[in-house]
């Protein structure tokens, strides 16, 4: 009797969810047609903003706008969904119980919440733009996409780096395409017996006859350093537009050519030489060591340290000598 009871009641009660569900449905097909369409909006605004600011200087900005925008029609679409398939649920109580939950959901996604500030700072301000080429702890490469959660950048050879914003936005990034010219310089070591002014004379020649040289400001060779074997001199020129590719092809152009011309000239380009020097000379095979300065001190004229030791061995048999005559008488 009980079981039958039972089993009619749980009969009863699946029936009442089925009659609820099939009264809900019409509101569910609504809502998610409703959600759908705001999903459809979303993405088309984002895309019209996009393209309006597509060759403006404020393309970031749309990105962040378009993105932003995107995701309040998304969410508004879903509350007008949610209250049409339940009539009961109230978008205030929603919103009261994610300001109650705030902090909990701060403390879990704080990075997350970082990187997608960052991301929005990143695009209002433009400290690097996309096709930019910049360097970050030891990453170096072009800048393909700019996201609310990290930015991606192809290095040279052809492998994809994925940077948290956060740190791009507090860390010091290089932006190596942030203006139309850069210099390069490289420093070349003549001899100490070469002519430093034409040595100079062919270096500027060279990179004057080069036409991805810029002309104004002119290029430069500069002494720099008086090296252990070399007299150094620092080319230095200006290349537009400031490309990776571009930076490449003049630098070994330059290096190239101003090394035949050198050559061709006279001009010695000595490498570093070393001479190793054993302290096992003697005054018979080498010389008084009192005028060698490898490692030694300097002695007086005629006293050298094998002369000194001799001296000193002499006067320590006499003493003994005196010692023993005494003690013996």
């Amino acid at each position: 009797m009980e079981n039958s009871i039972s089993l009619s009641a749980a009969t009863e009660k699946l029936s009442s969810m089925i009659q609820g569900a099939i009264a809900l449905l019409p509101n569910i097909v609504i809502g998610i047609v409703i959600f759908i369409l705001f999903w459809i909006l979303g993405r088309f605004v984002r895309s019209f903003i996009r393209r309006q600011t597509k060759h403006r200087d404020t393309r970031n900005v749309g990105l962040v706008f378009g993105r932003l925008i995107q995701g309040g029609l998304v969410i508004l679409g879903f509350l007008i969904a949610a209250t049409i398939i339940f009539p009961s649920f109230n978008p205030a109580d929603a919103l009261a119980a994610l300001g109650i939950g705030g902090v909990a959901i701060g403390f879990a996604f704080k990075d997350i919440l970082q990187n997608f500030l960052a991301g929005i700072l990143i695009l209002l301000t433009e400290p690097f733009k996309l096709n930019d080429q910049i360097i970050f702890n030891g990453y170096e490469g072009t800048v393909e996409h700019i996201q609310t959660r990290a930015t991606t950048i192809r290095t040279y050879d052809g492998r994809r780096v994925v940077i948290p914003n956060a740190e791009l936005f507090t860390n010091a990034v290089i932006v190596n395409t942030a203006y139309d010219r850069r210099r390069l310089e490289y420093d070349i070591g003549i001899g100490y017996g070469d002519d430093i002014a034409q040595a100079k004379k062919i270096i500027l020649r060279t990179l004057s006859s080069r036409n991805e040289v810029i002309k104004d400001p002119a290029p430069e060779a500069l002494v720099v350093a008086l090296a252990d074997s070399t007299i150094n001199i620092r080319a230095r020129w200006w290349i537009e537009p400031p490309r990776q590719a571009d930076m490449v092809a003049s630098r070994d152009w330059v290096l190239e050519n101003v090394c035949n011309e050198l050559v061709a000239a006279g001009i010695d380009l000595p490498f570093p030489t070393q001479q190793v020097l054993f302290h096992d000379q003697t005054e018979e095979t080498d010389g008084n060591r009192a005028k060698q300065r490898e490692g030694w001190p300097v002695q007086p004229e005629g006293d050298s340290p094998r002369a000194l030791n001799l001296s000193r061995s002499v006067l320590t048999m006499v003493k003994r000598q005196r010692e023993q005559t005494e003690n013996g008488q």
